[in-house]
This record gives structure tokens, C-alpha cells and sequence, in this order.
């Protein structure tokens, strides 16, 4: 029998993408080899290399619609997070349609991005919800238990912190920066302000004392004393402009004939 050599593709010629359910043509005179069965054969397939630029639901629903023709999709899980991005699960009710959809896609350019296909390790919920209910919870229980224990020594997890860890231990060996002083604008320059801040008040100073004083200035609307600081008390009024009339009429007035009051504007 004569040797037949494949003919190399003509320049400027761009080769057709595979198209799901197609079968490549076969070679004169050589027969398909028969398909090998696989060791980890399962209902749910695995799928990498999946363009990262498309949004979930829209993936999500593109895999649906490609894989439905194959037999009933019961669930694609599909997540943005860095660890799964440009992966997906695809599950179906048995896994000789896994297998057939597996043949017959892998390698199909799903948004340009020739997608990798494997069986997955293990059975998702949907397919045990499906086909063995009854030990659902089971199957949960050991999820769980499987994440738990994976949960820190994940590999992407592990470089991050390592990564992390390092930047920590470079900071930690950098010589500090000098701490800058917490400047605090005194009080004769702080902006206007409708409630004063009254100092250096006699201890025996009244509420009806204050009232009387500030009173004689229009639009006064509130005096509070602190109980537990009986030396300062503030003094509200309607507006700015009140508050500042009666600041700079009364500010080191002498109440009680000794002590000058400081009055400043209170701190907004």
C-alpha cells in the first residue's frame, strides 16, 4: 500500500474550527483507532481555557446552549474569583453523554478561546441531587469536610500568603517613619461657629447666671454646663453672626470679678 503523506495547508488558507458533534475526516486506508475507556469516567466534565473577558451569566448561559444538544445540562457552576476564573463544571444525567459531549467539544473555540475539556474528580450536587438523593446530605458533609481541609493549602492561596507574609516582614524590617505631630489649630483661630466654648468659669457659676449674660445679645437659643467639668460651658445662638457679636462683646469679661472668661468659637 502506498504511503500517503498529509498535504500541508496552502498560504493564506486559515484551517476551519472544529464544530461540536463533527467528526475529522478520516484518512484512506487507516482505521480509527478504537477509543480507550476512562479510569475517572463522570457525569460531570471540567472545562478550562475559557475566555476570562466574558461576563458569568453570559458564560454560564453560552455552555448551556452548546452542551444542550448532547442531552439534559443539569447545572453549570461557573465563578469570577481569581482561584476559578476561566473555569467552568458542566453536569449531565450520565456519563456516557459527558464522554460524547467531551469528544465531540473539546478544542471548540468558545469566544476564541480553544476550550480544554477533562472529566471532573468528583460527582457535583446536581448530579447527586439527580441520581442518588438519598445520600445528598452525605455528599455535602464530605464537600465540606474536603474544603475545610483544602482551604489553606490550595496552591494560588498559598503563593498569596507567602507574598503577603514577605511584604509584612519587609515592613516590619524598614525603619519606621518618623511620627508626625498632631497639630491642633489653637482656638483664637478656629472659623465661626453658632455655639461658643466658654473657659476658665468660676466653679460656682449658675445656668441662669450664663442666660442672664449672653441674653443681652439677640437670638440666644441655648446655654449647657458640664456637669462633671463645672469650669466650661457652651453657649448657642440662632446663627454665626449672633454668636460672634456676643463672643467678642463678652470674651474676658470677669464674672465674678476675678477670673476673665475665654470664649472661642466650639470646634465643628
Amino acid at each position: 500500500m502506498a504511503e500517503i503523506s498529509a498535504s500541508p495547508v496552502p498560504a493564506g488558507v486559515v484551517q476551519d474550527a472544529p464544530i461540536p458533534g463533527q467528526q475529522p475526516p478520516s484518512i484512506p486506508g487507516q482505521e480509527p483507532a478504537a477509543p480507550e475507556e476512562p479510569e475517572n469516567k463522570s457525569e460531570t466534565l471540567y472545562i478550562q481555557n475559557l475566555n476570562e473577558k466574558i461576563k458569568i451569566d453570559v458564560m454560564k448561559a453560552s455552555l448551556r446552549g452548546l452542551f444542550k444538544s448532547y442531552g439534559e445540562v443539569l447545572d453549570v457552576v461557573a465563578h469570577g474569583n481569581l482561584r476559578m476564573r476561566g473555569q467552568a463544571f458542566v453536569s449531565f444525567e450520565s456519563a456516557d453523554i459527558a464522554q460524547k459531549a467531551m469528544k465531540e467539544v473539546t478544542g471548540f473555540p468558545l469566544y476564541s478561546k480553544p476550550m480544554q475539556i477533562s472529566f471532573a474528580r468528583t460527582r457535583s450536587d446536581a448530579v447527586v441531587k439527580k441520581l442518588d438523593n438519598e445520600h445528598f446530605d452525605e455528599h455535602k458533609a464530605r464537600r465540606e469536610e474536603h474544603k475545610k481541609k483544602t482551604r489553606y493549602t490550595n496552591p494560588l492561596k498559598q503563593k498569596f500568603k507567602a507574598k503577603r507574609m514577605a511584604s509584612e516582614m519587609d515592613g516590619a524590617m524598614a525603619a519606621p517613619a518618623p511620627k508626625r505631630p498632631n497639630v491642633q489649630m489653637p482656638d483664637e483661630y478656629l472659623p465661626p461657629n453658632k455655639i461658643l466654648f466658654l473657659q476658665n468659669l468660676p466653679e460656682t457659676v449658675t445656668k441662669d447666671q450664663l442666660m442672664a449674660l449672653f441674653s443681652q445679645y439677640p437670638n440666644l437659643y441655648e446655654v449647657r454646663l458640664i456637669p462633671t467639668k463645672k469650669d466650661i460651658a457652651f453657649v448657642e445662638y440662632m446663627d454665626e453672626a449672633s454668636s460672634g457679636v456676643a463672643k467678642d462683646a463678652l470674651h474676658n469679661y470677669k464674672l465674678d470679678g476675678e477670673n476673665k472668661i475665654k470664649i472661642t468659637f466650639a470646634r465643628k
